[in-house]
């Protein structure tokens, strides 16, 4: 059986995409068939190519994307714009497609955890769906503790295991950035799979040498 962990943020613009690219990049070095998923894209196709070229495995675009939304918005108000509605059963057949492709898959979710993919269901949903261990992508800024916390949180009360999670400085003048990456590696209930210091072009192939892969 295949690897496939379901990754997630405390936020949007956490660098989700970048460690989802630098994880599949790692695994790839590592000799596995590394593939990406980004089941809802939304205001442009720009994360779904990196995970592309971060992958090793070749498959069908409207698999590893199966809803790609015009506007920048949350999922379900970019849906219900682009008169469409996102289907978790649709994901979860093309998840399934892929899955038998690679030995290490990496299903990146849209915004944070919670974030609305319908009227009645959201991202929290379409891992419960997955059934997939977390990871979660914390953006080392100020108020990242309490949203990391408050993430964990939501991820075990679905039940779901965490799996790992990355500190990502998204703020370079973030103050007493060990601190509080030292006070999230006592509190959270995962082990730390690396931490990324702020850059200004972040270089997916660079920060594959800084992580550590999922157990």
């Amino acid at each position: 059986m295949s690897q496939a962990n379901f990754l997630t943020g405390t936020d949007t613009e956490v660098g989700k995409t970048l460690i989802a690219a630098a994880l599949l990049r790692a695994a790839a070095a590592q000799g596995l068939r590394a593939l990406g998923m980004k089941p809802v894209a939304a205001g442009g196709d720009e994360d779904v190519d990196a995970l592309v070229a971060a992958g090793n495995v070749a498959a069908p675009r409207e698999l590893i994307n199966p809803y790609l939304l015009r506007e920048p918005l949350s999922p379900h108000l970019a849906a219900r714009r682009d008169g469409t509605a996102i289907d978790l059963e649709r994901i979860a057949r093309c998840f399934g497609e892929l899955r038998g492709r690679a030995d290490f898959l990496i299903v990146e979710g849209a915004g944070g955890f919670r974030v609305p993919l319908g009227d009645t269901h959201d991202g929290a949903d379409l891992a419960a769906r997955l059934g997939l261990p977390l990871i979660l992508v914390v953006g080392l800024r100020l108020g990242c503790l309490n949203h990391a916390l408050l993430t964990a949180e939501a991820i075990r009360a679905r039940g779901l295991p965490l799996a790992g999670w990355v500190a990502n400085q998204v703020d370079p003048a973030m103050a007493c950035v060990a601190e509080n990456v030292d006070t999230l590696r006592a509190r959270l209930p995962a082990p730390l799979l690396g931490v990324v210091p702020f850059q200004d072009h972040p270089n997916p192939a660079q920060v594959a040498t800084l992580l550590e892969l999922p157990e």
